[in-house]
């Protein structure tokens, strides 16, 4: 996008200083200009996509902002290992007309997930746990784990229902967190006892927080259900992480994989210097308007909680290349974060039949280890391919891993949209001409 910069009227400058700004500003201005044009790395027919057809994203991406359903967005499409499509469009701050830049960061909100089931999966392979491995053996206060149950099963539906509590069949498991079949925090029957038993401070750290969800009933047997844990299964993951490793979470992360992945703008906390490029919060109304939300959600609002579930800012750059990292089985540009199988791990079905019409998704999809996976795309009516794995965040950013069509897709927003993804998932398929 070509930024209009102002040169002093003339008489005010000598002519010859005159001619070298308008050289120098132009010269800049070309600059600005071709960034979205630097993200990609070669034509899109090249890896058998169609120019013309990938334009369909953007007309997407401008239909959702002319209905004002979103203030502006970025999109990126890989495949065959070569960014093909990188696209920033409409506004960072709709009120203050700042257009939407190529680094513009982005709450990661459940996004955040993925990062940390790897970070859970290379201390699976430095053989510091197994995925059996009961929650307690790092976190001594899980070992009597109990499940809450109805005091009255025929009562109405209340936010508040009468429970007592039965010994748990079993203590929980890592895999049990990475899979959301823990029980833990899932907002289900226990959802306020949770919350008075264990409040989840954000002047706290894992240390002194996760151990006291420990204490909380579950809401469901372990094993028995797929109920999504918005932050505290995850979180308690993170610790896990920090307990294993011997490093805090942020530190692990920094260290382990946002440095060797050169994701120089991912981090749980924006410094300061980088605060420009936050993209504005917003909300639709029913009435449908978007509405700026100036205020860090207070659960976001944290600089030593460090959320694996939800407290992750990034750019499209950065997590395209977590996700390129992923479809290439574990390496990118010579840095070898997993081993091939231990990803196909992560994208494998682990919870059967718990996760399709019994958790009010589509037949046809299943569960890995903090991804959705497509075993059926015709059952599932998706155009992801067969095995492909991804998962999104609460303010509207997604992404997916495609290895049948060898491509990764990352869209970033800033407003919660669930319908937007399908089309923007269409969108991309709809351009592969070629195998």
């Amino acid at each position: 996008m070509l930024t209009k910069l102002s040169i002093p009227h003339a008489p005010t400058l000598p002519l010859a200083l005159k001619h070298y700004l308008q050289f120098t500003l132009i010269s800049l201005g070309l600059a600005l200009s071709a960034n979205s044009v630097a993200q990609t790395s070669a034509s899109p027919e090249s890896v058998g996509l169609s120019s013309e057809r990938l334009k369909r994203i953007d007309d997407v991406m401008t239909r959702y902002m002319d209905n004002d359903y979103i203030s502006g967005s970025i999109t990126a499409v890989a495949r065959h290992g070569e960014t093909v499509h990188f696209s920033a469009q409409g506004y960072m701050d709709r009120e203050n007309a700042i257009d939407m830049r190529d680094d513009a960061i982005f709450r990661m909100a459940s996004m955040s997930k993925p990062v940390t089931g790897v970070a859970i999966l290379m201390m699976l392979e430095e053989g510091k746990l197994r995925l059996e491995d009961p929650v307690s053996k790092f976190i001594p206060e899980f070992t009597n784990t109990t499940v809450a149950m109805l005091t009255d099963p025929n009562a109405e539906p209340s936010r508040d229902p009468d429970i007592y509590r039965t010994p748990a069949s079993r203590e929980i498991t890592v895999r049990d967190l990475l899979t959301h079949t823990s029980g833990l925090a899932s907002s289900g029957i226990a959802s306020r006892t949770t919350a008075r038993m264990a409040p989840r401070s954000t002047s706290a750290d894992l240390a002194s927080y996760i151990p006291t969800l420990g204490a909380v009933p579950l809401d469901f047997q372990p094993g028995t259900k797929w109920q999504y844990s918005l932050l505290a299964g995850i979180e308690t993951l993170g610790r896990i992480v920090e307990v294993t490793s011997g490093m805090s979470f942020d530190q692990f992360l920094q260290e382990r994989l946002f440095g060797p992945l050169q994701m120089n703008d991912t981090s749980f906390v924006v410094p300061d210097d980088k605060l420009p490029r936050l993209v504005t919060l917003y909300e639709r109304t029913e009435e449908g308007q978007l509405v700026r939300q100036d205020e860090t959600p207070s659960w976001l609002d944290t600089e030593t909680l460090f959320s694996g579930g939800g407290g992750l800012y990034s750019t499209t750059s950065d997590y395209m290349r977590f996700a390129q990292m992923l479809l290439n089985r574990g390496e990118l540009d010579g840095e070898r974060i997993l081993g091939t199988r231990t990803v196909e791990l992560m994208a494998s079905n682990h919870v059967g039949e718990l996760y399709g019409p019994a958790a009010n998704r589509a037949e046809g999809l299943g569960f890995g280890l903090t991804v959705e996976v497509v075993l059926d795309p015709v059952l599932a009516n998706t155009r992801r391919g067969q095995g492909s794995f991804s998962w999104g965040g609460a303010f509207g950013t997604y992404f997916w891993v495609d290895p049948y069509n060898d491509l990764v897709g990352v869209m970033m927003i800033q407003t919660p949209n669930g319908d937007l993804r399908t089309d923007f998932i269409n969108a991309v398929i709809q351009a592969i001409v070629e195998d």
